[in-house]
């Protein structure tokens, strides 16, 4: 049955370049519709030269809450009130809540990628990981893996000084040497007597890539008890097939995107949203993408 919309309903959104091609419509307005709650949520598509006269513009029509993707996730921190610790630490924002004159910003990425792993049984905590990357999207994820209690992090870049910047600055904030930096092509250097969670997040495996991996060696992915993936599309990544090939698991970042919107959504409404309405979300969303695992 269609929505109602009337002078009642509430509206949040996506703000980024591009937008079309999201998939955080299904995820909120399901929610919604599920709880019977009279909100709806669309894409809007803004230019940079617009970035703060949408986010003015979007207080001043009283939009409950927004997400924020690329390019706009550092972009936007001026525009807003407020910023959670974590985010401002991480230097990235996906997640606009209103407040009182104005809107505070979180990133919800890591907290998602957090549940994501949580619900597949992988831990954190005293984990030794593999990082590879050392861009936007693993500085986060190195973030969350310190503050989670990882016992130690080796950050694998093709750029061994982007990797040994990202492991000072986060060494520096969680005060403890927990990062190792590393050149992509030591991973033969990485100590043999333990088997690794691995975190993939180059973009390395997305179209037109799919059939290459940041890391060929098969002898590489031997030290892997698990592969997570933060790439989504394809379902099944070059990372992924080595990583089971060599016996580890392997996931991908649906779930990420999943419980990052659904952190959104308990934000910005005040509420907490159940797993199993949290996995009914996800099987429409594998069943959208045509995913039959």
């Amino acid at each position: 049955m269609r929505q109602q919309i009337d002078g009642y309903t509430r509206l949040c959104g996506l703000i980024g370049n591009p937008v079309e091609h999201t998939m955080s419509p299904a995820i909120h307005n399901t929610l919604a519709e599920g709880e019977g709650r009279n909100l709806v949520y669309v894409p809007f598509h803004v230019e940079r030269e617009n970035l703060g006269r949408a986010i003015e513009g979007a207080y001043g029509l009283n939009v409950l809450g927004l997400n924020v993707t690329v390019p706009y996730k550092g972009e936007v921190i001026p525009f807003l009130k407020e910023i959670d610790r974590m985010a401002e630490r991480i230097g990235a924002v996906n997640t606009l809540v209103r407040t009182d004159g104005g809107f505070k910003g979180y990133n919800t990425d890591m907290m998602g990628l957090y549940r994501a792993m949580r619900s597949e049984n992988i831990s954190i905590e005293g984990e030794e990981i593999i990082l590879l990357g050392a861009g936007g999207a693993a500085r986060a994820v190195a973030f969350m893996c310190a503050s989670r209690g990882a016992a130690r992090v080796w950050i694998l870049n093709r750029t061994p000084e982007k990797a040994e910047a990202v492991a000072e600055e986060v060494n520096t904030q969680q005060g403890r040497e927990c990062l190792v930096p590393m050149g992509m092509e030591d991973y033969v250097r990485l100590p043999g007597d333990r088997r690794y969670l691995a975190i993939q997040a180059t973009s390395i495996g997305l179209y037109p890539k799919v059939d290459e991996a940041v890391i060929q060696d098969r002898d590489f992915y031997k030290k892997i008890h698990t592969g997570f993936d933060l790439i989504y599309r394809p379902s099944t990544t070059r990372f992924m097939t080595l990583v089971r090939e060599s016996g580890g698991r392997a996931f991908h970042g649906l779930k990420m995107l999943l419980y990052q919107g659904v952190i959104a959504y308990e934000l910005w409404n005040g509420i907490s949203v159940s797993e199993e309405e949290a996995l009914a979300v996800y099987a429409g969303m594998k069943e959208a993408m045509g995913i039959e695992e």
